[in-house]
C-alpha cells in the first residue's frame, strides 16, 4: 500500500470512530431532542410520539448506522431546532470559520518567523531578553482572554472597530475581512509566541551541532549558514507545531466566535449542543476533524519535502 494511501485509510478510519464515539455521546449523556423540543412538562405519550417520528426510539446501533449511511450519500440529516437541512444551516457558516482560522495562522507565520530567527541570532543581547519576556507573557494569555483586551482596548477605547458589528462577506468582502483582523490576532497571539520559542530553540539547537562547524570551515557566512543550513532543518520541529496550531485554530475560533459576536460555526455548535440537536454537531463535528486530519497529511508531505529521510523511514514501516 502506498504511503499516500495509507494515510488516506488512516484518515478515513478516524473519521468513522470519531463520529461513532460523538453519536456515542449523545447516546449517554441525559436528555435528548424530543424533551428539549416539548419540554418537560409534555405528557409521555407525546414524547413517545415524537421520537418515533424522529426515530429516536430505534436501538443506538440502528440509529447509527441509519445516520451513516444517509451522511455518506451526502445527506447531513435535518435540524431538530431549526427544521432545515443541516447542510443549509453550516453552508454558511464554514467560510466564515475557516478565514479566521487562517487568518490566525497567517498572523502566527508572519510574528513567530521573524521574531524567532531574530531572537536566536541575538541570544542574551538585552532587545532580546525584553522580546523574551513579552513572549512568556503572551504564552500565559488564553485566547479569549486576549480577545476581551482586545475588544477594550481597540474596539471600546480607540474605536478601531465596532464590537459585535460584523459584517458578512456577502455583504462587503473588505469589511468582513476587516472586522476578522482583531479576533484573528486574539487567536494568534499565544501559539504565535509558543511558535516563537520553539523557532528559537530549534535554530540555537543546530547552531551547535558538527555540521555547522563544517560549514563555517568552508567560507560561508553566517547569513549563508542560517539560510542554507540551520533553518532547513531547524524548520521541521516548527513545521510539526505549525500543522498542530492550525488544527487548533478551528477549535480556538469556536471560542473567539463567542467573545466577537461572529455568527461562525462555533455560535451554531454550542447551541445545537444544548438543545441535543445531533445533526448538527455530528455535520460540524467531522468537518472540523476532517480538516484537523487533512492538515496532518499535508505536513507529512511537506516533511518529505523538507528532508526525504522522512519518507523513506516512513514508507520502511
Amino acid at each position: 500500500m502506498s504511503y499516500a494511501l495509507q494515510k488516506l485509510v488512516t484518515m478515513l478510519i478516524t473519521l468513522v470512530a470519531i463520529s461513532f464515539l460523538v453519536f456515542l455521546s449523545f447516546h449517554l449523556i441525559a436528555g435528548d431532542p424530543a424533551t428539549k423540543m416539548l419540554g418537560t412538562e409534555a405528557t409521555p405519550e407525546r414524547l413517545a410520539a415524537l421520537r418515533t417520528e424522529m426515530g429516536l426510539d430505534a436501538p443506538f446501533l440502528i440509529r447509527y448506522l441509519r445516520w451513516f449511511q444517509a451522511f455518506m450519500a451526502g445527506d447531513f440529516g435535518s435540524s431538530y431546532s431549526y427544521n432545515m437541512p443541516v447542510s443549509v444551516m453550516i453552508a454558511d457558516k464554514i467560510p466564515i470559520t475557516l478565514a479566521l482560522a487562517l487568518m490566525a495562522f497567517a498572523f502566527i507565520i508572519v510574528l513567530s518567523v521573524p521574531l524567532g530567527i531574530y531572537s536566536a541570532k541575538n541570544a542574551n543581547q538585552p532587545l532580546e531578553r525584553f522580546i523574551m519576556v513579552v513572549n512568556q507573557i503572551f504564552m500565559a494569555i488564553p485566547p479569549f482572554f486576549a480577545g476581551i483586551i482586545l475588544t477594550l482596548v481597540f474596539g471600546l477605547i480607540f474605536r478601531l472597530f465596532t464590537p459585535g458589528g460584523f459584517v458578512s462577506y456577502k455583504t462587503d468582502g473588505l469589511k468582513f475581512i476587516g472586522y476578522l483582523i482583531f479576533p484573528a490576532l486574539a487567536l494568534a497571539l499565544p501559539k504565535a509566541a509558543m511558535a516563537v520559542k520553539i523557532l528559537r530553540s530549534a535554530i540555537l539547537s543546530e547552531m551547535h551541532l558538527d555540521y555547522i562547524r563544517t560549514a563555517y570551515s568552508k567560507g560561508n557566512t553566517d547569513k549563508q549558514v542560517l539560510s542554507r543550513h540551520v533553518l532547513k532543518n531547524a524548520m521541521i520541529p516548527f513545521i510539526t507545531f505549525q500543522g498542530m496550531i492550525l488544527a487548533e485554530m478551528m477549535a480556538g475560533s469556536i471560542i473567539i466566535e463567542q467573545v466577537f459576536g461572529i455568527p461562525g460555526l462555533g455560535r451554531i455548535l454550542l447551541s445545537s449542543i444544548a438543545n441535543r440537536d445531533y445533526p448538527v454537531v455530528m455535520a460540524i463535528i467531522i468537518w472540523i476533524a476532517f480538516l484537523v486530519l487533512a492538515v496532518n497529511i499535508v505536513v507529512d508531505i511537506i516533511y518529505g519535502l523538507i528532508d526525504p529521510r522522512i519518507s523513506i523511514s516512513e514508507k520502511r514501516r
